[in-house]
């Protein structure tokens, strides 16, 4: 299904393709090691920049499954839902009391990284690993975008229904950052499964394809937005009223 919505509370997975998403090149010279407003690439490095950003563009196929599950249960460090604990750490301090965990697992596809690995093979090195980059990027992008997406349906369902209280969603995390173990990425498969949108787990807990991310994020009236990253610096939707921050790059095309 070819969608640019998704309803916040679904019950029931959502899978999003044909998704306007744009690369942040930023993040493709973050991958590469170059600090923000530090480092400046060559010219050469930034002609292979160009070439590598332009394939990637060509070659992802960005794909995202999402649904929302009833919290039963939270404490400090953990959430439960559906009879699985997360045990992520500082969640309570950092997320407030939320009453929903949005689960979804967003992928640019397999095209990607298969031609990075063609080209280290023709050892075309220094574009295999900027394409590499712009994979990471690409997938990180994103999960930035479909953080976006649940943030604007959030606003709407609430600018629908304003008796029920005004939804909140926070910012996302994923398994392996902040402390939260990687093996509890089988949780996560188990709340939203990956097949939808063609995204496997191994048992080591490693997703194919590789340029893949998980993430969880909170809803909620009560739930905490502001605490660490403002999603609103890259957020595209311009008469927002629930607004933290001026958008400063976006990741939609």
């Amino acid at each position: 299904m070819n969608l640019s919505v998704v309803d916040v509370l679904a019950a029931v997975p959502q899978a999003l393709s044909g998704l306007p998403l744009r690369i942040d090149p930023d993040e493709v010279l973050r991958f590469q090691g170059y600090k923000p407003g530090l480092d400046v690439p060559s010219a050469e490095v930034r002609a292979i920049f160009d070439e590598a950003l332009a394939l990637g563009e060509r070659l992802m196929d960005p794909r995202v499954v999402y649904r929302a599950i009833p919290v039963s249960r939270r404490g400090d460090d953990w959430l439960e839902a559906e009879g699985q604990r997360l045990h992520i750490p500082s969640i309570g301090r950092l997320w407030g009391p939320v009453d929903w965990l949005g689960a979804g697992i967003c992928t640019v596809g397999q095209a990607v990284a298969d031609r990075a690995r063609s080209l280290f093979s023709e050892r075309e090195l220094p574009l295999a690993v900027m394409l590499d980059s712009v994979g990471s990027a690409a997938a990180e992008s994103l999960a930035e975008y479909a953080n976006d997406l649940l943030c604007q349906a959030a606003v709407a369902a609430s600018a629908a229904a304003v008796a029920a209280g005004a939804l909140r969603v926070t910012n996302r995390v994923s398994p392996g950052y902040a402390g939260w173990p990687t093996e509890e990425q089988r949780a996560l498969f188990a709340l939203c499964p990956g097949e939808p949108i063609g995204v496997a787990l191994n048992e080591a807990c490693v997703m194919t394809p590789e340029k893949s991310i998980s993430f969880l994020v909170g809803i909620g009236p009560e739930a905490r937005v502001d605490h660490y990253f403002s999603q609103c610096r890259r957020c595209w939707m311009a008469q927002c009223a629930y607004r933290r921050a001026p958008a400063q790059v976006t990741v939609r095309r």
